[in-house]
Order: C-alpha cells, then structure tokens, then sequence
C-alpha cells in the first residue's frame, strides 16, 4: 500500500482535492452569495480573518462552508506547509534558476537567522541584509542633514531614481504611498521608459546641482536603465561638469566593475543578492529612494510591517492566515468559477500605484503555463490583474465590473483614518467603497428597477423600454482589506500580505513564482532587430509582418 509521503499518493490525494472543488464548483448555486447572508447572520464574522487592525473579510464571495473546507483541503494537499518550510528556510524554491527566494531576509532583524542556500555556499541572508541596511541608513541620514551634498555645495532637494519593473514599480509606488500626504524629504521622481520624452519632461523640473541620481540594475546591464543613466549623465555633466558624476551618482548594483566604468565612487554603491528578485526588491537597496524620499523611519516602518506579515504567514492555522485566505478565495474564483481577471480598488489617492505595482507582483510571478515538472499546467493559472483609485474607478470601468458579461472578481482597499484635515471627505470615500462592494453584491433584480421608475412616476412605455437596462445581476464577488492608517508600518504588511498570496497560489497551481523567463524573449528579438532599423531587415531574418513594419518605420523617417 502507497504510504502518504509516496509521490504518487501525494499527486492522487492533489487530484482528488482539485476534483471536490470542482464538485462543489458545479452546483447550482455555487456562484449564488446573497443566500449565503441570508442563511448566516455571522457569515460576515466567520469568513474573515485579521492580524491585529488589518481585516480581511472575504464573505462577499460564493465560498461557503463546504466550499472553504475544500479549499483549505486543497492547500494541504498541495503539501503548502512544506513549501512554506523550504521557502523561509531559504531552499531553492526558484527551482528553473536554482535560487532561493529569500526577500524576507531584508525585513528581518540581524539575528533572526535566516539563510539562502546557494550553490556551494549558505548565506547569513538576514546578517548581510541588515549590514547593507545600515550602510542604507547612514548614507541616508547624511543626505537628509546635508552632511552629504552636490558637487556645487548645494543641498540635494530630489531623488531621481532610474530603474524598470521591479527597480522601478515598488520603490515608485512607495514613495508615493508615504510621501502623498505630508510631502517628501526629496522630491521623488523616476524615470523607466526608455522613451525620451519621459526624461525631457523630467529634465525641465529639475535641478541638476540639487539632484541626486540613483541607477537600479542589479546586473548594470539592463538595456533600457543604462540608456537612460547615460542620458541623465551626459545632462548632469554639462551643467556641472564631468567631476560633478561622482558625487551625484549612486548605483544600486553587484556590478562593481561596469559601475567604476560609469564614474560611480565604491562608498556610493549598494547591493543585493541573487535570493533577491527583482519585484521583490523594493526592500532592498532598490528601495534607497523610499527612505531618501520619505525618511528612514517610514523605511523602516515597511520593514517592520512586513516582516509582521511574515511571522503571521509562517506561524497562523491556515484557517486564520490572511495570505492563505486571500489566496484560497483567488483560487476558487479561478479554478472553480472561471473568472479570469482581477480588479484592485484602493479607495485611497496614496495607494494609485498598487495596481499597477500588483500588475508586476501577480502577473509576473504567476503568469505561467509550464508546471514545476515541465508539463503544461494543470489548472488555469493567474489572471488579469488591473485597477484604479476610487471614487475615479467608478467612472471608468466600473461599468463593466457591475454589469459586463464577464464577472470580475474584486479587491476593495481602505485605511479607515486620513491623514488629512477633511473628515467629511473620508466619510464619502468610504461609503462609496462600502456601496460599491454591496453593488456588486446586492445587484438590482428588473422588478426592482420597475417599481423605482413607478415610484417616480416613469410611464409604463418608458419603463418597459429602459427598466431592463438598469437591472444588476449582484452575486458578483469581491474582498474588502481595512486596515486603521496608511503608514510605513501599514504599507509593508499590505505589500508582503500579496506577496505571500502570489507564492501561495503559485504553489497550489505547481508552477515557479520566482522566475520569468517570459520576459526575456523579446529583449533577445529586440536585439536582433535594432540594427535592422539603421540597415534596414535582412532577408528573412524575420517573420512578414516584422520586416514591412520596420520597412515602413524606415519609410515615415526617410530613411527607407
């Protein structure tokens, strides 16, 4: 008989948790949630779950009782104690590139111990973490006291930070996130598009003897960073002369060679190892610029709300862990209902980057469809992940979201205090992210939408003509995460809270979260075709298409 640690019972015990959900999924009211409140006047207690001010409450979904305990079999099933072990002991869990995944190392205190298992090495993770951080800190304070100044003397008034997709989403959204409402130490700008337009329009507000230039590219390699770098150069260098780079510059790289190549001095350069990837990275010395824009203390606050998360996500029953719970209800909107995309609404100006920050974190992560073992994957894998603030999402595409033909599952996001001086504002703010929550919820039947137009005395042709028009499916699922304040301490926990989520869900679905090779393909083929727009495409080189597209891009330039 096949004991339980047999890898053939395991994949058996795997299946036949996927199949109960998908049982459970095909009843006739599997999608059904205004029942479920009306059978269960705790519902709203019992499916939501907290770590200390942080709420998670999921109950606006189809999960039932039946329907949690399978997702919470599922997750045993798919051995997630396990991968949690391995990953917080720092096992190769990035198993196609052969590296650990140890970001939690960088929100962990110097003896907290943990390690990352490399090839022919252990590295003190947390040890080597906390000896950059301090390096971090102290390079930090001396900007904001102006021990450490411009070439010209002046005082350093901004932080340009040049970087793309993780040296540029988080550090980008943080800043913002912490800065918004009580201003900056230094103005945070970022500059990732290749584009020139986007440093010109940068270019024009700043002042390059008060500017501060931090580079992110871990292997100082990256195409579209050091264009940019080097464009930033060449400007910081003919206001200020060639002398001046050394002491606007900073490198957030291992690359000791190219940066020296570059001008940047040694004591201006902050690492980070390969356990380290790059969306990950903004608890790093990528995210330098968080702590330069809005002060060590708010740095360090992310840190600290972070690694909270952390220890909630090793050591809390699955039943009551906010990361496992907010990737089980992701799991059954998935798998078990085939909603295939996400909406984030952070109903605060501060967060208007995290979607596009959870854009990366998600889809990079989990946007996949080779499972561990190189077969294709077994089940639908990550969706679409898109979002806005509120109240603006309300109009734009909220109008999908609540009557679309494609049900959208969502994630409303609230602090309930502001740091603001408008009290009534916030009232609003809420009660439209409350309201739209019960929208979707709720819906609004035709006979509902009939009698409203009565009561107002709409004629009886009107309103057969427009009454269905205003009717509401509702049973339309989201999650709602409060917390008390936005802060450093607030903001880490959230960020960490998702990217606990992500690797759960990775785990489940049995694919790598930590690598993206998908991202490296059309950095290879745009290789290949950036000569052909100086010479023009060699014959069959690439496919039709391509070739006339950069024929005629040659053409609209006069150069074809």
């Amino acid at each position: 008989m096949a004991s339980e640690s047999d890898p053939k019972h395991a994949s058996v015990v795997l299946s036949e948790a996927w199949r109960r959900l998908a049982d459970l999924a095909a009843r006739p009211a599997a999608r059904e949630i205004r029942p479920l409140f009306a059978a269960d006047p705790e519902r709203a207690w019992r499916f939501s779950a907290s770590l200390d001010d942080l709420t998670l409450d999921f109950s606006k979904t189809s999960i039932d009782g039946a329907a949690l305990a399978a997702l919470l079999d599922l997750a045993h099933a798919a051995e997630l104690e396990s991968f949690r072990a391995r990953l917080f002991a720092g096992e190769p869990v990035n198993v196609t590139e052969g590296r650990a995944a140890m970001h939690m190392a960088l929100r962990a205190p110097a003896d907290a111990g943990m390690r990352a298992v490399l090839p022919g090495v252990v590295d003190d993770a947390s040890r080597l973490a906390a000896d950059e951080r301090a390096r971090m800190r102290d390079f930090v304070l001396r900007v904001h006291d102006g021990r450490q100044r411009g070439a010209t003397g002046e005082t350093f008034d901004a932080v340009l930070n040049i970087g793309i997709g993780g040296s540029d989403l988080g550090p980008r959204m943080a800043s913002e996130a912490l800065t918004l409402a009580h201003g900056a130490k230094l103005k945070p700008r970022f500059l990732s598009n290749v584009d020139g337009h986007s440093f010109a329009a940068l270019a024009r507000e700043l002042n390059p003897a008060r500017t501060l230039v931090l580079v992110a590219s871990k292997t100082f390699t990256t195409q579209e960073t050091l264009m940019n770098a080097r464009a930033v150069r060449a400007w910081l260098a003919a206001a200020l002369g060639e002398a001046a780079v050394g002491a606007h510059f900073v490198a957030l790289s291992t690359n000791l060679k190219a940066v020296a190549e570059f001008g940047i001095r040694p004591e201006h350069v902050f690492g980070f190892r390969d356990w380290v990837g790059g969306r990950y990275s903004l608890w790093s010395s990528v995210g330098l610029s968080i702590a330069l824009a809005a002060g060590w203390e708010a740095f360090q606050g992310m840190l600290d709300g972070g690694r909270a998360m952390d220890l909630h996500f090793q050591s809390a029953p699955f039943a009551e862990n906010l990361p496992v719970l907010l990737a089980l209800t992701g799991i059954w909107n998935i798998n078990a209902l085939n909603c295939r995309s996400l909406c984030v609404l952070a109903y605060d100006e501060r967060l208007r980057q995290f979607p596009d920050y959870l854009q990366q974190l998600e889809m990079e992560s989990n946007g996949k469809s080779t499972a561990l073992d190189g077969t294709p994957a077994a089940h639908g894998t990550c969706p679409v992940v898109f979002g806005k603030a509120g109240t603006d999402a309300q109009h734009s595409f909220m109008q999908l979201v609540h009557q679309g033909t494609s049900v959208v599952p969502v994630d409303f996001i609230l602090a309930a205090t502001p740091d603001h001086d408008r009290p009534e504002a916030h009232q609003v703010l809420a009660a439209n992210a409350f309201a739209q929550a019960e929208a979707l919820l709720r819906g609004k039947t035709r006979a509902e939408a009939e009698a409203e137009m009565r009561a107002k005395g709409t004629s009886a042709a009107e309103i057969r003509a427009v009454a269905p028009h205003r009717a509401f499916t509702g049973n339309r699922p989201s999650n709602t995460i409060l917390f008390h304040k936005l802060d450093g301490y607030a903001l880490g926990r959230l960020i960490a809270l998702y990217e606990h989520k992500v690797a759960v869900q990775g785990c489940l679905w049995r694919i790598d979260s930590f690598d993206q090779w998908g991202v490296e393909l059309g950095k290879v083929l745009a290789g290949g075709i950036l000569p052909d727009l100086s010479t023009g495409p060699k014959p069959g080189a690439h496919d039709s298409s391509t070739t006339a597209l950069v024929q005629r891009f040659r053409a609209l330039r006069g150069e074809g």
